[in-house]
């Protein structure tokens, strides 16, 4: 197992990444390593943190602005190789078919439930470090 994960967290309110941050935790499950978070409040800081690499999975605010997290998640899926897996925070349950169309590997709802967030993220985690391994 490698010593640490990397998540970008991509919000332009701090409270948001706050609270990701708190609900991950250190480390989301025993069986993943600890997690370090990259923060980033611009679509453009997402894009250079990406291209410098070493991001392991991405979490997405669904209900960021200007640049949604939706539209985010899409045009990273197109413009960068080897894009991470990304976990969008969805405004609503019946958002879910959005984070479809935006190609996220998960979703979860906003207000952050600290449970499900950790689950999430610790599931993306788990598969981007065995194809990695």
């Amino acid at each position: 197992m490698q010593p640490t994960a990397t998540v970008l967290v991509y919000s332009d309110d701090s409270g948001t990444r706050q609270q990701v941050r708190l609900a991950a935790g250190r480390r989301p499950a025993p069986d993943v390593p600890p997690v370090e978070f990259v923060e980033c409040a611009t679509l453009p800081a997402v894009l250079s943190a990406l291209e410098e690499g070493g991001i392991d999975v991405c979490v997405l605010d669904g209900e960021a602005v200007p640049a949604g997290g939706m539209g985010v998640c899409r045009q990273i899926k197109d413009e960068i190789f080897r894009c991470p897996p990304v976990l969008l925070l969805i405004g609503r349950p019946q958002d879910a078919w959005l984070a479809t169309w935006s190609r996220a590997e998960a979703a979860v709802t906003h207000p952050v439930d600290p449970v499900a967030l950790a689950d999430a993220l610790a599931r993306l985690l788990r598969e981007r470090l065995a194809v990695d391994a």
